[in-house]
């Protein structure tokens, strides 16, 4: 008999569940086709902040039919029903906070609002969310909220204590994304020498990736007292000095308006170089040991396309040089010998 009255409660939450799983299954798989056919991304990104969240409505209320055919004594029955209670908040707060992450962050990418969407205010946010059903599930459960606080208060001090290095680390991030002088996707360099793009910044470290595809990890606190180079402020356009040295018997007029071409007709052919400002020419360094030093001054579009307008520039103006007659000296030393008085 006992054994008949678990069975029927149990089968009756299996089946629920399972026609629940079913139907929910269906259900997204007519939501996700209705979704792909839209233009907004709203509809996918609610449709999968509530796709883990489903599976635990489905078993709370399959538990709920259970009980309801069961005959469990009403203090047991509250214990269940203070459990359902507890899954569906949770499952609620969860989808709230994938829902409010993802949506901050479709936001922030597609507005021109000056907020990074990097994974550490995309932590706090959720972060902020969890805290909130936390308390609400120790609420409906009967635990009076005003002591846990005040523990936490006191603990927060031993707990600050004990963190110093974790928490220097994320009010130093919380310091960056508000200075906004170092942002995800900028290009930075460090003053060890490292450089790369800023990958990410979370609640501990930023992550910089170099041009090799490597990741530097550094420490936000370490980071916020270092001399950063950022080479996407004010802008990403940059200068590019490349130095040329021709003989002696060279006509400066002549270097300059030669080098002065070359950059203009490379304008639209090698990627990355501006032609606004137009590139020019100055006699600087100016006479060196053994060469006419010039420096050609033009304008790329970001760090990166340096190397690429470099490497097309000289092989342009080597080929120039070569077809004008125009000597690229070697470094000359004249050394005097003083003989020996017989």
């Amino acid at each position: 008999m006992n054994l008949q009255k678990l069975i029927i409660p149990a089968g009756t939450a299996f089946i629920s569940v399972s026609l629940l799983i079913l139907f929910r299954s269906i259900a997204f798989r007519v939501l996700n086709k209705w979704a792909g056919k839209t233009e907004t991304d709203i509809d996918d990104i609610i449709i999968k902040a509530f796709k883990t969240p489903s599976l635990y409505w489905c078993i709370a209320i399959g538990l709920y039919f259970g009980i309801a055919v069961s005959d469990i004594q009403e203090r047991y029955i509250f214990y269940l029903s203070k459990t359902i209670h507890a899954i569906v908040i949770l499952s609620i707060t969860i989808a709230a906070a994938n829902l409010s992450g993802r949506i901050f962050s479709n936001f922030i990418q597609k507005s021109n609002l000056p907020i990074p969407a990097t994974g550490l205010a995309y932590g706090i946010l959720k972060g902020v969310i969890f805290v909130l059903g936390f308390l609400i599930i120790l609420s409906d459960l009967g635990i009076s909220i005003t002591p846990f606080i005040t523990a936490l208060g006191v603990g927060g001090l031993a707990v600050a204590l004990a963190l110093q290095d974790t928490l220097a680390n994320l009010f130093a991030g919380i310091h960056i994304l508000f200075e906004k002088t170092v942002r995800v996707g900028d290009f930075i360099r460090l003053e060890t020498g490292q450089e790369g793009y800023v990958d990410d910044i979370t609640w501990r470290t930023t992550r910089v990736r170099m041009l090799p595809n490597n990741i530097v990890i550094i420490p936000n606190s370490k980071l916020a007292q270092s001399i950063v180079t950022n080479y996407y402020l004010p802008e990403k356009r940059m200068s590019l000095l490349i130095p040329i040295s021709v003989s002696y018997s060279s006509d400066p007029e002549r270097i300059e308006k030669l080098l002065v071409e070359e950059a203009k007709k490379a304008v639209g052919e090698v990627q990355g170089l501006l032609g606004d400002p137009e590139p020019f020419v100055r006699f600087i360094p100016g006479f060196g040991e053994s060469s006419l030093d010039f420096t050609l001054i033009c304008q790329v579009k970001e760090f990166v396309d340096q190397y690429l307008v470099q490497h097309e520039l000289r092989k342009r103006i080597f080929k120039r040089f070569g077809d004008e007659g125009i000597e690229i000296p070697f470094p000359q030393r004249t050394v005097h010998l003083k003989g020996e008085k017989g």
